[in-house]
């Protein structure tokens, strides 16, 4: 039966997001963190901690039905697909999707336009998600953009995730690539010949020891590719953290995990990778350990600050992918959202998904600049900061420059008239010390009683609604 566009925009959406909360959130507490010792690496994370605000993008075949990434081909009880057509038939669709798939809109320059204009420093690209499509001229497999039967093959910037981190590098940008660690269309990963009851490997990995080890060998050499032939990379980003090591005795299968193990081998892949990019940030998603350099809490902000390295992954609409009508965050909430994160320590990855066409969606396009817009103004007290204390105290936010200087950052409900004065409590700005609101020149009075400080804000500011989002303040210095 010939299936509807509207019909596959009602699949699996925020489900799955919650899902990967679930998951992510379990792993974080269980899985201890694990201090980089490489001191190109440490380099590389301090380097990365400056740039606080990224980009990422969840493209593939899959936004020609606008549909989740992946997941409605994974036989779990909690995924839903259309009624009326089988799960053979489905999958047996969706996996040829890739033979209609002509994005003759894509233009990764116009994309890092965009991404720059809104103040987002790196990129995270999907080379390549669950399902196996490979977004770059891959050897491994057919089952890549560039195969013959791919209409968009034939287009000179048919190698996109090669041309994204080209596009992407010449304005200045960090460059992660996404790749998912498992491959539901491997048949060293699902096994044709066996049901696939959940995400994992359908077979046992101690029973098939050299199927498994070939399909390990698979994942090496596509990572081996993406990191010598792709350019420069900063971040190596895994996913499917089921994907490890570890030993589950008493899982039952299809319940998301399985008795044996699914080594890959990340001590031999990290080595692989690093010998082709020294210095390179590794991401081994919730699985802890030495690969895992920080951790992405997905869909959610730590009610306090970390001990380690971390990035909020989050999406601008409801949805990883391109979904028609998604229904996009205000540029005050992202606002909010990253002045938050960056107050706690941590980075903040925001994900739009492009279309069908390869272009990202107008309404995206008109909120990311909205966003970008306040960063152009206060984006001193975002990049290149680290925590202090106290962090946060109701809707002011802290962050401080490495060169001493303190930022108090009040974040404006909408509708809202900023105070005329501002209450610092526990906060004593240095004897000589001077305060500006970012984007002014003028000093604003301020007066310390020892328990705190109060700052007059400029009469401008408290007179009428302002559409600000937040506004910064800067503190050459402060007592200790």
């Amino acid at each position: 039966m010939a299936m509807q566009r509207r019909e596959f925009c009602k699949l699996v959406g925020i489900s799955a997001v919650v899902k990967a909360v679930g998951a992510v959130g379990a792993a974080e507490s269980s899985n201890p963190y694990v201090p980089e010792a490489d001191s190109l690496v440490l380099r590389k994370l301090d380097e990365w901690q400056d740039w606080k605000f990224g980009f990422m993008m969840h493209w593939g075949p899959y936004s020609q039905w606008g549909v989740v990434e992946s997941w409605s081909i994974c036989s779990e009880d909690w995924i839903r697909r259309p009624a009326g057509i089988s799960y053979v038939d489905y999958k047996k669709k969706y996996e040829a999707l890739p033979t209609t798939f002509n994005p003759i809109g894509f233009d990764p320059d116009v994309w890092a336009g965009v991404a720059k204009n809104a103040g987002t420093k790196y990129v995270v690209f999907t080379t390549k998600h669950h399902d196996g499509f490979s977004m770059f001229d891959t050897r491994q497999t057919d089952y890549r953009i560039t195969a013959p039967d791919v209409p968009f093959h034939t287009n000179p910037r048919a190698n996109i995730a090669n041309e994204v981190f080209a596009a992407f590098r010449k304005q200045s940008f960090g460059i992660g690539a996404y790749f998912s660690k498992p491959d539901w269309h491997n048949p060293d990963y699902w096994a044709p010949e066996w049901a696939t009851p959940d995400r994992n490997v359908n077979y046992d990995t101690r029973k098939y020891v050299e199927r498994w080890q070939h399909f390990a060998a698979f994942v090496h050499r596509q990572i081996g590719e993406l990191t010598s032939e792709y350019g420069s990379l900063d971040i190596l980003w895994l996913d499917g953290g089921w994907v490890n090591s570890k030993t589950h005795p008493d899982a039952i299968v299809g319940s998301g995990e399985v008795p044996w193990p699914q080594d890959i081998d990340m001590p031999g892949l990290a080595a692989l990778a690093r010998r082709n990019q020294p210095g390179l940030i590794i991401v081994d998603r919730a699985v802890g350990g030495p690969y895992e350099n920080y951790r992405t809490p997905e869909q959610q902000i730590p009610k306090t600050p970390l001990a380690y390295p971390w990035e909020t992954c989050m999406t601008l609409g409801n949805s990883w992918s391109y979904k028609p009508n998604d229904h996009y965050k205000s540029a005050r909430q992202i606002v909010h959202i990253l002045v938050d994160i960056v107050a706690k320590g941590g980075n903040y990855l925001l994900n739009v998904g492009p279309d069908a066409n390869g272009e990202l969606p107008t309404a995206a396009v008109a909120r990311l600049a909205e966003i970008g817009a306040w960063i152009k103004i206060n984006g001193e007290a975002i990049y290149a900061t680290r925590p202090v204390a106290p962090y946060r105290d109701g809707k002011l936010c802290f962050t401080r420059g490495k060169d001493g200087t303190f930022y108090a950052i009040y974040l404006l409900d909408e509708g809202e008239i900023a105070p005329g004065t501002l209450r610092l409590k526990g906060i004593v700005p240095a004897r000589a010390a001077t305060i500006h609101l970012l984007g002014s020149e003028t000093q604003l009075k301020w007066k310390s009683d020892g328990a705190g400080t109060s700052i007059a804000l400029p009469e401008t500011l408290c007179r009428q609604t302002v559409d600000d989002y937040a506004v910064s303040l800067r503190i050459s210095a402060i007592r200790h």
